[in-house]
This record gives structure tokens, C-alpha cells and sequence, in this order.
């Protein structure tokens, strides 16, 4: 193991709390893929921002390092990545006080989430994780949204 030094910048809006989208792009030996996320879950009324889950996301703990687990899963080690670039776009909804409040902008949001990663999907980008997800999507959110991530991923501008 050889020492080297590294660098990570991050704008401080991501900081904020609330209902973000997100993409990790991976550079593999293999090339790239795509891991599609959002802040704001399911299990408490709280809405992370984006930078919180950059380190769960990477980590050891089974409950919370689902980048880690699906990049093993496709026989990747995450330390043999050349580099993770995090692009997220939000907040979408400000963070809720209790559960009631979050869950419309939870749902809003999951279908968001879903329409991204089936979108990136159908335009040819590698994905690793499928978004189960029910709920109706907004299309005139998920067309600013998707505008959002064009600029990062051109091939959507089609789907």
C-alpha cells in the first residue's frame, strides 16, 4: 500500500436538508456505471442532504452502503474505481417536521426517482439498481428534472 494524496470539493448548497436526486457516476475498471438515488426515505420524516449519503453509500454498513453492495454484486471493488462523481439536483422539498408531511413529498419524489433511473436506463447508460416504485409520476416536475440531468447525461434528452 503506497500513500497518495487526494482531493474532494463540494459545493456548500449541498449541505442543505431536504428531497434531493441524485446519480453517483462510477468509473470502473470496466467502465462506467450508474448508481440513481434521492434523500428522504421511507423509514423517518427526515430528509438528509446529499453529502450524508456519500459516505454511508461507500461504507460498511450493510443497512446503508447500497452503492458499495451493488458494485461488489457486479464483481467490482469499490476501491479499484478510478473515481465516484456525485450528481445531485434539489432540494426538490424542503425537509417535513413529521411523517405525515413527508410522505407527499417522499412519493413525488420516489417516482421522480424511478423515471430517472428507467430513463437513463433506456438511453443506453449502465444502472445498477432498479427503483421499485408505485407511485404516480409528475411529469411537469420530472421535465424540469430531467432537464437537470441532461446536461450531465445528453443521451436523456431523447427519452
Amino acid at each position: 500500500m503506497s500513500a497518495n494524496t487526494h482531493t474532494l470539493s463540494m459545493p456548500g448548497a449541498m449541505l442543505q436538508r431536504g428531497f434531493w436526486l441524485y446519480v453517483w457516476r462510477v468509473d470502473t475498471p470496466d467502465g462506467e456505471l450508474l448508481y440513481v438515488g434521492r434523500t428522504g426515505d421511507s423509514s423517518s420524516p427526515n430528509a438528509a442532504p446529499p453529502y450524508a449519503r456519500m459516505g454511508q453509500h461507500l461504507g460498511h454498513v450493510k443497512t446503508s452502503n447500497a452503492l458499495r453492495a451493488h458494485l461488489v454484486r457486479a464483481g467490482v471493488e469499490p476501491e479499484s474505481c478510478r473515481a465516484f462523481d456525485l450528481i445531485a439536483h434539489g432540494p426538490l422539498y424542503a425537509e417535513q417536521n413529521d411523517m405525515d408531511s413527508h410522505r407527499g413529498p417522499r412519493d413525488i419524489v420516489a417516482a421522480l426517482e424511478k423515471q430517472l433511473a428507467c430513463t437513463l436506463a433506456s438511453a443506453g447508460y449502465k444502472v445498477l439498481n432498479t427503483i421499485h416504485c408505485r407511485q404516480p409520476l409528475d411529469k411537469e416536475i420530472w421535465s424540469m428534472v430531467k432537464a437537470a440531468f441532461i446536461e450531465h447525461f445528453p443521451d436523456i434528452r431523447e427519452h
